[in-house]
């Protein structure tokens, strides 16, 4: 075993207002921050980044040092495990305080604050887990867009933080709460926003969930500019997986992992290509891992209560099951919980399984479903590829860097962030993905966010 549990984790640190928004300082008024072109590397405007995979293409990391890149800014957070998203030299953040859901705007280069937007948020978690958002924003057409536990959809101008539309959808589409509120990040797709929602029939007893039918409401489309609905499809409840848009077969296609098992929509109109029946048979179970679209067409789903994963071959009527955990009573492949698998080359790179007791880093060759190899010890963790290193947040605090090998996990460094007197900056939970933007690296841990610069060796 490469990680020692005992020695990673001693790494460690252990209501309803009126919408508000302030503004700050000169920038406030729209002006962009500090110019960030010369910096290599791209925006980060939605869930898992530009090509929505957490991929980047490069720039390719320096050898950092044995305690990591230097800690440019950090802020404290309130509640919540929501990722920021990057836009012109702009991060936006969304967390929860006792005053609301809170949007905010800072400044790439310093963590200044530019403007903060806030709403109100009563949702209360069924299982005791924090209040907070868990969704990106999603930054597209000049606006942010932010989609809050309770189902509220708002539309914020992205330089100055007014507000453009809001929509209800838990109370438009009839949405009886899922296990843990809200987790679907939304997209951006050509003038539209693709919105995974799940209503049920008007009048549904919240306290019957294992009989709740849905109401064709899984997906719905919606118009950017003023938030009307286009189009909604599916009949299914919601997951936590995102939509993922797709072209196949020559036409855009929105894959989307409900609770139920995985959809292909027509992009422009919602038409059903196919379902495809996928999820444990406990009620207590969940979708949350984003579908992976790989070479040839090929689809990869993954989830941690029952079947596993499983790679599919997109047609449009039924899709071809080329390997699957779904037979195996043991040793899956790949059992992933909310993080999303990560494509190099002939594998994905994962974390495998349910809990931190039992989460495992693997490398499958996403072909066969064959385990290149597995490592324990990081717990439930998140994975960002750029160019040839991974980066990977571990639940409980540290970063780890490795080189892209399916032979075998090569670490290069691995390091918790600190402030100048030493003390850890990050802390569990750390459920939220790694972000790098412009070559800033920004990671969130309960209460805080941290932007270490990661072109500095």
């Amino acid at each position: 075993m490469l990680f020692n549990r005992r020695k990673t984790l001693s790494l460690l640190a252990g209501s309803s207002t009126l919408c508000t928004i302030s503004l700050a300082g000169q920038n406030a008024r729209g002006d962009d921050p500090a110019d960030l072109s010369s910096r290599e590397g791209n925006d980060w405007t939605s869930f898992l980044g530009p090509t929505a995979d957490s991929v980047l293409p490069g720039p390719e990391l320096p050898l950092w040092s044995k305690s990591g890149p230097p800690v440019v800014w950090e802020i404290k957070l309130g509640e919540g495990y929501a990722p920021p998203s990057v836009w012109k030299g702009r991060v936006f953040i969304y967390d929860r305080t006792e005053k609301g859901a809170r949007v905010r705007s800072l400044e790439l280069k310093t963590g200044n604050e530019l403007w903060s937007y806030s709403h109100p948020a009563d949702y209360v978690d069924s299982y005791g887990y924090d209040g907070g958002p868990r969704t990106a924003p999603v930054i597209s057409e000049g606006k942010v867009f932010v989609y809050s536990a309770e189902g509220l959809l708002h539309a914020l101008d992205a330089l100055t933080g007014k507000l453009v539309w809001k929509r209800n959808l838990t109370k438009d589409f009839s949405v009886v709460q899922n296990f843990f509120g809200v987790g679907s990040t939304p997209v951006a797709h050509g003038k539209h926003l693709f919105v995974q929602v799940g209503g049920s029939p008007t009048g549904s007893d919240p306290s019957d969930i294992p009989n709740l039918k849905p109401n064709g409401s899984s997906l719905v489309c919606l118009n950017q500019s003023n938030g009307e609905t286009v189009w909604n499809a599916g009949d299914d409840l919601a997951s936590y997986a995102g939509p993922v848009v797709a072209k196949l077969e020559n036409l855009d296609r929105v894959l989307l992992f409900a609770r139920g098992g995985l959809w292909s929509l027509r992009a422009d109109n919602g038409k059903k290509d196919f379902h495809y029946p996928y999820r444990a048979k406990s009620l207590e179970s969940v979708n949350a891992s984003n579908p992976v679209l790989l070479p040839g067409g090929h689809i990869f789903i993954t989830e941690t209560y029952g079947p596993g994963g499983t790679l599919l071959k997109w047609s449009q009527e039924k899709p071809e099951v080329i390997w699957t955990d779904a037979n195996k009573a043991r040793n899956k492949s790949a059992q992933g919980h909310w993080n999303t698998p990560v494509l190099a080359g002939d594998h994905v790179y994962l974390s495998s399984g349910r809990h931190e007791s039992n989460a495992e880093l693997r490398a499958v060759e996403w072909r066969t479903g064959k385990i290149a190899w597995s490592e324990p010890g990081l717990g439930r963790c998140s994975i960002l590829r750029v160019g040839k290193k991974l980066v990977i947040q571990a639940e409980r605090g540290p970063l780890v860097v490795a080189k892209v090998n399916p032979a075998k996990l090569e670490v290069e460094r691995i390091f918790l962030p600190v402030n100048k007197e030493g003390d850890p900056l990050l802390r569990s939970p750390c459920w939220a993905a790694p972000v790098m933007a412009r070559g800033y690296l920004l990671v969130r841990g309960a209460g805080r966010l941290v932007c270490l610069d990661g072109l500095a060796s």
